[in-house]
């Protein structure tokens, strides 16, 4: 994968966050909004490009539920590609994203403690069995941050309209492993304010492992 670095490449604080060629063209503004948010705190973001989203991004094989590409099972090799330059001790890793990326970055921590927190911004939380997959194990994080578009679960797709569920169903899990979580919802359904969304995450969890 590719990586694109943005703000202090010396910092202790490195936010991690899987993207395609649409994040990139929002990632300045994010940048600003997470600065505005967290008091301008200092950090280094490492977008990490991914060359197949459903594939890359994906925990485990799964049919489509919107056009006629399947979800691979790729997520195993992109976190040990992430995992080989979060390797400095004396930093802080935090890892983040928005729609499959945020649902990533959540399976992410179930598979390795290397991040202080998640930032999981509207997070395709419906994706088949993940509820399951997080009853079943464990979360190797202490910060947690969901949201989710109030128009969201508003769909005709019948795998996708379960999201609104799902999110409450996630939240709950956590809740009842004693993470430090947060639930929040905003206005409009999975396409709006992408930039926005994703910045107020990885503040929130910012704020919070700096608290």
């Amino acid at each position: 994968m590719n990586k694109e670095y943005f703000g202090n490449i010396s910092s202790d604080l490195v936010l991690i966050q899987p993207v395609d060629e649409h994040d990139l063209s929002f990632v300045d503004n994010e940048i600003k909004e997470i600065r505005r948010l967290t008091n301008d705190k200092d950090f280094l973001l490492i977008a990490f490009k991914v060359n197949n989203w459903n594939k890359d991004l994906s925990p485990y094989k799964a049919k489509a539920v919107f056009g006629k590409e399947d979800f691979g099972d790729g997520a195993s090799n992109t976190l040990k590609e992430i995992l080989d330059i979060c390797h400095d001790l004396n930093k802080t890793y935090v890892i983040g994203g928005y729609s499959l990326a945020a649902l990533f970055a959540i399976w992410a921590s179930y598979n390795t403690n290397t991040f202080k927190g998640v930032a999981a911004s509207s997070p395709s939380i419906w994706f088949p069995n993940f509820i399951n997959y997080m009853e079943d194990n464990v979360i190797k994080t202490n910060n947690v941050y969901l949201s989710l578009g109030d128009q969201e679960e508003k769909t005709k797709n019948s795998i996708m309209s379960k999201v609104g569920i799902c999110i409450k169903e996630a939240y709950g899990i956590l809740k009842n492993n004693n993470i430090n979580c947060f639930l929040e919802y905003n206005k409009g359904n999975h396409f709006k304010d992408a930039d926005i969304r994703t910045a107020k995450g990885f503040a929130w969890t910012i704020n919070h492992i700096y608290n």
